[in-house]
């Protein structure tokens, strides 16, 4: 079969060809692989900017959905046909954090266990799965939407991070990526209209309007002479999706008193904000993480039924699939920011 394999200690990324994988767990599923997305922590991961199996070569990809070929011994719950997602992300169901329901916190497990980051992933025909991280589908939710279930269950999370966000609320989602698209889906079906979008990227923001939320689409500069205008210029919640850490910072200035900021992009580990601690007591303001997606599967997989094609449409996404010989180009698009994300179509 062929795989997309990263080497950390090298930095580099090569289409193989490797023997398909065998169950050697009687727990494990063999799943064929049709849509796997490329996130931006794989792109952080290729550039040697985020932590990964550096001891030995392995598949990338953590964003997958597909087939169930074979299954193993104690499997009673999926069968050969069945469609599925996958959640890539596990602990080791022993520890404090584990047994409190933060698994994500996990030390042995969380992300030293990802699928795609420290097993072997998505980015090849074929993948075999742990049973207790394979979601089956419903019949609504078709294997090209549930390639977004990864990403989706992160936004879950974060959404119950930050909640409650009621409607009328001023909102702003700085960052028009993929996760920025998804996030105005959430807001707009949730009935929340006074949102803006931030976005250093015009071709990104032209690509937004056809999700046709009748949100405000500016740029970063935009939004600085809109407050250089009118000081009181503020918003109540902020979710940025854009990870990158001067645009993290101006959010903050933008934060009405008793405002929430949701720092939902992935910044690379040596990025740094600066902010007033006075600032924070004089606003009240609160301020989250959001670490991936704890028992957020089966939320994310109502969002994909919620959204349907309204939504969840790839060209009204920003979305482009390729082969995976294309991963090149794919990745080229995605640097240059001439499409919201990229995914591959096996």
């Amino acid at each position: 079969m062929e795989a997309l394999r990263y080497t950390a200690k090298d930095k580099k990324l090569e289409l193989t060809k490797v023997e398909v994988p065998k169950i050697t767990n009687p727990d494990g599923i063999l799943v064929k692989v049709a849509y796997a997305g490329i996130c931006g922590t794989d792109l952080h991961i290729i550039q040697g900017e985020f932590p990964c199996n550096a001891e030995r070569t392995f598949t990338l990809g953590h964003e997958f959905s597909g087939t169930v070929v074979e299954v193993g011994a104690n499997i009673k719950t999926f069968k050969a046909g069945d469609r599925v997602s996958v959640d890539p992300n596990s602990g080791c169901k022993c520890c404090h954090f584990c047994h409190s329901g933060r698994p994500h916190f996990c030390k042995i497990g969380g992300i030293n266990n990802t699928i795609g980051i420290y097993r072997d992933g998505g980015w090849a025909n074929y993948v075999v799965c742990p049973e207790d991280q394979v979601h089956k589908l419903p019949d609504t939710i078709t294997l090209e939407q549930a390639a977004l279930t990864e990403p989706l269950s992160c936004l879950a999370h974060g959404w119950d991070i930050v909640s409650p966000i009621h409607v009328g609320n001023k909102i702003l989602v700085t960052g028009a990526g993929i996760i920025g698209n998804l996030w105005v889906c959430a807001l707009h079906l949730q009935g929340h209209r006074n949102v803006t979008v931030s976005e250093p990227n015009t071709a990104r923001l032209d690509m937004l309007k056809k999700l046709n939320t009748g949100y405000k689409l500016i740029t970063p500069n935009q939004l600085k002479e809109k407050q250089t205008a009118d000081p009181n210029y503020l918003f109540d919640v902020i979710i940025d999706c854009s990870g990158f850490p001067p645009a993290i910072e101006h959010a903050i200035s933008l934060l009405n008193s008793g405002g929430k900021l949701c720092i939902f992009g992935v910044a690379p580990p040596h990025g740094r904000i600066s902010v007033a601690p006075f600032d924070i007591y004089m606003k009240e303001m609160k301020i989250f993480g959001v670490n991936i997606n704890p028992f957020s599967f089966p939320k994310s997989l109502g969002l994909l039924e919620a959204m349907g094609d309204r939504y969840l449409n790839y060209g009204n996404l920003g979305i482009k699939t390729f082969a995976l010989n294309q991963y090149q180009e794919a990745i080229e698009h995605l640097k240059k920011g001439t499409i919201a994300k990229a995914i591959f179509k096996l």
